[in-house]
């Protein structure tokens, strides 16, 4: 079963001709609100995907926001979420007619997820075996629920998004670390002071000594790139013709590949399936209203076989 602790947010989306540049200011084509949060993004993809029960801890506002994002979770049979005074976290994301996006995101409930608070529900979290985490919670959660768990032989998946603020004593604990090329290379210099495209062996040695077992680097259009103390595995990313909103591919691959893995998928496989899953998603606008069911993930992979 699939455990996820992490950010619920409304994403306040405006579609853009191009991205503002400073100083400028332009006309929105379009306004839309969808519900959305990298943790909320990766729990119902789970949900969506998997035959089993998945449990999200997050919080939400006392706000009409916080109750639309409840009634997604209920009728998803997604339980865990708890209420709290401070408004429902907002992400605000500028959408570019082709499909690109940049995000500036409002904390606001998801900051009530401290560790005090996830301490009071580790007997439950411990039912689950595949924990997601992202970093849209206060760092020092995620990092007290790795530590918790890992310790109780759970298998943690750590989405380093977004990568300010992260500390590298996380890394003992992760089992698959899955950043981006953005992600890969701030983290990189941060730790190491090094480039991935001049040091890439000696901050991959870095990387799995500080505790990393894996690492799959997203990286867009191009091959998706398995890193581990054993092997380099690179796998193709489908081809996707039509894209329209890329906000919540990476979020879809990390629901997707727990959901694989919780299959006993071989690791190609549970990337493939990852890699299918997020594809369809960028097909489609909005955060959550882009994830696809089990059934499209299925007919896509027979079709592209």
């Amino acid at each position: 079963m699939i455990g996820v602790v992490g950010s619920s947010n409304i994403d306040i989306v405006l579609t853009v001709e191009k991205f503002t540049n400073p100083g400028e200011t332009q006309k929105a084509i379009s306004l839309e609100y969808f519900p959305g949060g990298k943790g909320a993004n990766q729990a119902v993809t789970a949900a969506k995907l998997s035959k089993d029960d998945v449990y999200f801890f997050t919080a939400l506002g006392n706000d009409d926001f916080g109750k639309k994002l409840a009634s997604n979770f209920d009728r998803l049979n997604i339980k865990g979420y708890i209420y709290t005074d401070l408004p429902t976290g907002r992400a605000y994301i500028e959408v570019t007619k082709n499909g690109c996006n940049r995000i500036i995101i409002y904390e606001g409930a998801n900051g009530f997820i401290t560790p005090e608070i996830v301490e009071s529900k580790l007997d439950i979290l411990k039912e689950y075996k595949y924990f997601l985490l992202q970093n849209e919670i206060p760092f020092e959660t995620s990092l007290h629920i790795a530590k918790a768990l890992k310790s109780k032989k759970k298998v943690i998946i750590f989405d380093p998004a977004p990568a300010q603020n992260i500390e590298k004593e996380i890394f003992e604990y992760v089992d698959y670390f899955t950043p981006n090329e953005e992600e890969f290379k701030y983290l990189s210099k941060k730790f190491f002071d090094l480039d991935p495209q001049k040091d890439l062996k000696k901050i991959l040695r870095n990387f799995f000594n500080l505790g990393i077992k894996n690492i799959i680097l997203k990286q867009g259009e191009k091959d998706i790139i398995l890193y581990n103390r054993n092997l380099i595995l690179k796998i193709p990313v489908f081809k996707i013709q039509n894209v329209i909103d890329t906000t919540a591919a990476g979020d879809v691959f990390n629901g997707a590949l727990a959901v694989a893995l919780e299959e006993n998928k071989n690791i190609k496989e549970a990337i493939q399936f990852a890699s299918a899953a997020a594809g369809i998603s960028v097909t489609k606008k909005g955060a959550q209203s882009s994830i696809p069911t089990r059934e499209e993930v299925e007919k896509f992979l027979t079709k592209n076989k």
